[in-house]
């Protein structure tokens, strides 16, 4: 074994007592919680976040009849410039909180404090995947725990349903059931009584749009709409209330129950609970929705509507702050829809005409950007990065031309104060709310005031004449209101309104200055349908000035007197104009979510207490740093089989973790019991470590499942030691520079490690290899694939292995062969180099884009040392796989060709793709395994191998189709359906031609 390789190695090992800083956790349990959080910046939240885990557990306990079957770990988080959360049942009960605050855009959320709200919210998904009936219990034993599905072991599919069967349930089921719940938990303050969900279906109602049955909305309804995932939320929530209306919520509390006795499948359980099929009593709350809003319609025309006439018949998906310009009669705005990556664009208020001007990176839904408007200098300012740590750029509208202003500044709410050319925001960090000033040339932020914890300002506005800000400020009861302070006052350190109207559970969205500086316009679902409201200052009075069916936002006054308005539809939000006038009186609607509360008055009952009274630090059994190595314990064990060559195997899979999975071990041993297999080849192991940047793989016969279905091998005689690092030098999302380095040791080889049909001259090999990889590409909402953007990668490697012969010329290096063919090759380092370049364009077809997908690479060392070549053929898929599904466009790959067919030690290859519009499906399938899209695409390419040598120089060419159709089992695993078919053409053979099926278990 080199010795250059043994260093790397022990290297590689001493690299895991560096700890990374990111994983410096302190930690405070309880019986039932583990609250990890960054010690001293979140310590001033830890009790509050205990005390909310403590009271909802609490009420669990009691509603669920849920005890927790391990203690559950909450990790606070504060990577995002947005609140928001996840939790998981599976492997371990694990919650993971964003501290920023909330965002409560068009009210999609109406929360009462942040972290109180999440914890009711997210402890119900907790209770329902965690909760065990015998059948569970007794899975989880065998099996050691809950098991979590991976594509390495597929088997593990079967039995994560075993132990975990109500986490194999769609979105919509856990959403809505968590939404109904926190609603009641939190007194009625929630989306089970949102008006903005009242909208969306009163909409639909309004329109005539299709409601999604439970598999088209899985299928369709969460995959193609604007709205995305939050289909989820709004039809489980609704479904949920309606159920809870007609029967009761107890019954509803039964079927998402799992006592013993109790059925694991959801849909079983809801016709043994209700007693009728899931699909017909979805059926059956449609028509009651047609019913409710036709009387919730009715109401509203009572009183005149207010007529409204679209300036574009295309409705922009989600929506920024709006901006008109007299001088080019257009508006400024920020809009995502699905088919065009978000853009901030205008739209021509004469004829509509919609145009993108800059792309926004990293946008966020429903608001897409933070937007603000220099109207002297025809200056636009946006925000980037929504969803993660904010930048702030300027652009110019006629050129085009974007300039970053501020790199992770982590302001939004931008606000242009025209008479000192200074940007105010709201800046989040740590969970608190700062307004900051920009002076002009913008090239730092000056903390005004930080508001305490859990009060928020947000959609602010300055005054023309620079003198007033106006912010809408949530509190920490979840209750809101407009206030007015002056800018001098803030300045000095005062917050005094000057101006205050209270909204109450309803959040004033919007309100911007007039140009006179009277008065404030902006919306509110103050009589339970968003409309546009007209503050004036000097009054404190509010005036109606519209009666909207669906909702109108963001008002923009016109210097005509009209108003340009985005009314809600449901393909997302359509610029529209109104003539603004007070309004004597308007009709207030019907909640659902109220009228449930009249008919069955217990989910009164279900309101928690305050979180303050819980004593947490009597309840405190440990405190002191987390340790992941420390806390690993095992997971799960299950048995499995694997393919060894042509041999198939039976063994075991251990998986060890800490709680966060920050170290991840996980150990496979199987054996191969057919004798036709030398005996020192049917045991197979393999031990796999990964903490950190760092990972290590050792493998002794090295099996695996997919070598049981198909042409593609990865099984390998001998052993192997590989130890692996990877650094992001550049994390700026999309954008991406990663570096990666791998040293491995291969003995008793047979064949090369990477090209299964190609023989190893020599039984031991030492490699090493460095890669660099830089991505930054975008896509649209309802992508199926990449859509635009570009990529490349460049590896530098280098191979040492023992002294070996070659062959000096075509053919094999066997004097019995071909005589005088071999030349000797001594032990020495022999490197290779290989590039690649993806460069795609969006095509006006939805979805649909061509990319260009450039390779070359050389080999140092004889031009037939199969460890200086490279070598290429076939589409590489298995019939089972679970790597890529489009193969094709590795640099390896050549459909039409048998694998490794080809080889050189230097090469060029092109491909031209275009990925065709998917077709997406409504009903294929059933709610337990269904298809979603089907996806073609099309390629040719050429590559030339030792172009150097014209003597040896081969040219071929290639050209194919691939069709992709997605089907998502359990509700959550994803699988793909692949077929194609290539053909590969050279001169002087014959036209070569390849079919492919296969099918990817997982993503």
């Amino acid at each position: 074994m080199p010795r250059a390789v043994v260093r790397a190695l022990i290297a590689g090992l001493l690299g895991f007592g560096a700890p990374a800083a990111w994983a410096q956790l302190s930690s405070v349990e309880t019986s039932e919680l583990r609250l990890l959080y960054r010690d001293p910046f979140q310590t001033y939240l830890v009790d509050h976040v205990g005390r909310c885990f403590e009271n909802s557990i609490t009420f669990e306990h009691g509603l669920l009849s849920y005890t927790p079957t391990q203690k559950i770990t909450v990790l606070l988080n504060d990577y995002s410039d947005t609140g928001n959360a996840s939790a998981t049942g599976v492997p371990r009960n694990f919650l993971a909180l964003e501290s920023s605050p909330l965002s409560v855009a068009y009210e999609t959320v109406s929360p009462n404090e942040r972290f109180n709200w999440l914890m009711n919210h997210e402890m119900v998904h907790i209770a329902t995947v965690d909760q065990a009936a015998k059948p569970d219990r007794r899975a989880r034993a065998v099996f050691g725990g809950k098991v979590m599905p991976n594509s390495d072991d597929p088997e593990s599919i079967l039995y994560y349903d075993l132990t975990t069967p109500r986490d194999a349930a769609p979105r919509w089921y856990h959403e809505g059931i968590a939404v109904f719940i926190e609603t009641w938990m939190a007194g009625g303050q929630g989306r089970a009584q949102g008006a903005y969900d009242e909208m969306v279906f009163r909409s639909m109602v309004r329109d005539g749009s299709r409601f999604y049955d439970p598999l088209g909305l899985v299928s369709e309804g969460t995959k193609a709409d604007f709205q995305v995932e939050v289909n989820s939320y709004l039809y489980g929530t609704r479904f949920m209330v309606y159920l809870a209306q007609k029967y009761s919520p107890e019954e509803v509390i039964r079927w998402v129950s799992r006592p013993d006795g109790s059925s694991g499948y959801y849909a079983k359980n809801f016709e043994r609970v209700f007693g009728l099929p899931l699909d017909r009593a979805w059926a059956e709350w449609i028509e009651f929705e047609k019913g409710f809003q036709k009387k919730n319609l009715e109401a509203i025309r009572a009183y005149p509507t207010t007529p409204y006439e679209d300036v574009s018949r295309r409705a922009l998906g989600s929506v920024s702050r709006a901006f008109f310009d007299p001088a080019s009669r257009k508006v400024y705005v920020a809009f995502n829809a699905p088919g065009l990556v978000a853009h901030v664009g205008s739209i021509a208020l004469d004829d509509g005409r919609v145009t993108p001007i800059a792309e926004v990176k990293g946008p966020v839904l429903f608001t897409v950007t933070s937007l603000a408007w220099d109207p002297e200098r025809r200056v636009l300012f946006y925000t980037t990065d929504n969803t993660e740590y904010r930048d702030i750029r300027s652009l110019d509208p006629a050129t085009g031309v974007s300039k970053l202003i501020l790199k992770d500044a982590r302001i939004g709410a931008l606000a242009f104060d025209r008479a000192d050319r200074s940007l105010w925001g709201v800046r989040h960090f740590n969970g608190i709310a700062t307004l900051v000033r920009i002076p002009y040339p913008y090239t730092e932020w000056k903390q005004v005031r930080s508001w305490p914890y859990g009060e928020v300002p947000y959609d602010i506005d300055v005054s023309p004449d620079g003198t007033l800000l106006s912010a809408a400020i949530g509190g920490i009861d979840g209750l809101h209101a407009l206030h007015v302070m002056r800018v001098m006052d803030l300045l000095a350190g005062k917050a005094d309104p000057v101006a205050k109207f209270d909204f109450g559970t309803f959040t004033p969205s919007g309100f911007i200055f007039s140009d006179d500086g009277r008065f404030l316009y902006g919306s509110s679902y103050y009589t339970g349908v968003s409309n546009i409201f007209r503050y004036e200052l000097a009054s404190g009075h509010l005036d109606a000035l519209s009666n909207a069916e669906t909702g109108f936002f963001r008002p923009v006054p016109l210097p005509d007197g009209r108003m340009l308005v985005f009314r809600y539809s449901g393909d997302g939000f359509v610029p529209a104009t109104i003539d603004p006038k007070p309004l004597e009186d308007v009709n207030p609607i019907v909640f659902l979510g109220q009228q449930l509360v009249d008919e069955h008055p217990v989910v009164k009952t279900w309101k928690v207490g305050s979180p303050a009274s819980v004593p947490f630090d009597q309840m405190i059994t440990a405190r002191g740093p987390y340790t992941p190595t420390g806390s690993v314990a095992s997971e799960s064990f299950y048995p499995i089989v694997q393919g060894y060559k042509t041999f198939s195997a039976v063994g075991m899979r251990f998986n060890f973790s800490d709680p966060v999975q920050i170290d991840r071990l996980e150990l496979t041993a199987s054996y191969t019991p057919d004798h036709a297999l030398a005996a020192d080849e049917r045991f197979h192991a393999s031990l796999r470590f990964r903490r950190y940047d760092w990972k290590v793989e050792a493998r002794w016969n090295g099996a695996d499942f997919y070598d049981l279905f198909g042409p593609t091998k990865t099984s390998r005689r001998g052993y192997s030691l590989k130890v692996g690092w990877e650094r992001a030098l550049v994390y700026d999302h999309p954008r991406k520079l990663t570096l990666s380095a791998d040293v491995a040791y291969y003995g008793n080889l047979e064949v090369l490690p990477f090209y299964q049909n190609v023989a190893s001259p020599s039984t031991r090999l030492g490699t090493a290899l460095v890669r660099l990889r830089y991505e930054n590409v975008r896509s649209s909402l309802g992508h199926v694939d990449d859509e635009k953007g570009h990529r490349w990668e460049l590896f530098v490697g280098a191979s040492y292995a023992d002294a070996h012969e070659v062959p000096k010329g075509p053919g094999v290096c066997d004097p019995a062969v071909v005589p005088s063919n071999c030349v000797n090759v001594p032990s020495s380092l022999i490197p290779q180099v290989l590039g690649t370049y993806d460069v795609g364009f969006q095509l006006p077809l939805r979805h649909s884009s061509i990319w260009l997908r450039e390779a070359a690479g050389i080999g140092f060392g004889e031009r037939y040392d199969p460890y200086a070549q490279f070598f290429f053929g076939a589409f590489g898929n298995n019939w089972v796989d679970h790597k890529d599904e489009k193969r094709y466009r590795d640099f390896y790959a050549f459909p039409g060709l048998e694998l490794n067919e080809v080889g050189g030690r230097t090469f060029v290859k092109s491909i031209v793709e275009w990925n065709l519009p998917p077709v997406r499906f409504r009903r294929f399938g059933s709610p337990g395994f269904y298809a979603t899209w089907l996806r073609p695409a099309l390629f040719v390419g050429g590559l030339a191998t030792d172009p150097d040598g014209a003597a040896v120089m081969r040219t071929l060419g290639d050209a194919g189709a691939q069709f992709d159709i997605r089907f998502t089992a359990l509700s959550r695993l994803d699988m793909t359906l692949s077929f194609g078919g290539g053909v590969a053409v050279e001169s002087g053979f014959k036209p070569r031609g390849e079919a492919m099926v296969s099918f990817k278990v997982m993503q």
